[in-house]
């Protein structure tokens, strides 16, 4: 199958996002936008709207190593909510510093929603740049706390809670 390519906005950011039917190979965040379409849902994410992204296969998530485990665990992370790198770490049985190194080569952020995981003492790191993570995190509590949350994702918060 052949992978598609496009790009959206996030704020300042573009956001390019590589795919093939209901896969996603690759997220990227870019200071300028390349041409081609971006799945709806991603679209509207982007747009600040309360998507639930989960319905997206990720390549990420194809086999059972640490890694694997990790992202598995970050996909159950509610839409507008946060996680520690060390409340991951001891749901899959491993130290933080490995999480945090999962989260820094996570191919399809968004999908995998590597900015909900946070530090103890703060936000975290974020590549290539902190400030799409606060974007992230101030846009999801955002749509929060004006009950723009969809009835679909909103029964995926309640389920998983």
């Amino acid at each position: 199958m052949e992978i598609l390519s496009g790009s959206c906005r996030l704020g300042l950011w573009h956001v390019h996002v590589y795919w093939s039917g209901n896969t996603i190979h690759r997220v990227r965040f870019a200071t300028t936008g390349i041409d081609g379409d971006v799945p709806t849902p991603v679209r509207q994410f982007c747009a600040g709207r309360a998507v639930n992204l989960r319905s997206f296969a990720s390549v990420a998530i194809h086999d059972d190593t640490p890694y694997s485990r990790i992202y598995r665990a970050v996909q159950e992370i509610p839409y507008g909510k946060t996680a520690t790198y060390g409340e991951i770490a001891r749901q899959v049985s491993t130290s933080p510093r490995v999480v945090g190194q999962a989260m820094a080569r996570n191919a399809t952020p968004l999908v995998i929603p590597c900015h909900r995981v946070v530090a103890a003492g703060g936000i975290g790191g974020f590549s290539p740049a902190i400030e799409i993570k606060q974007l992230l995190l101030d846009m999801e509590r955002k749509g929060v706390r004006k009950g723009r949350i969809s009835p679909r994702v909103n029964y995926y918060i309640q389920e998983i809670q």
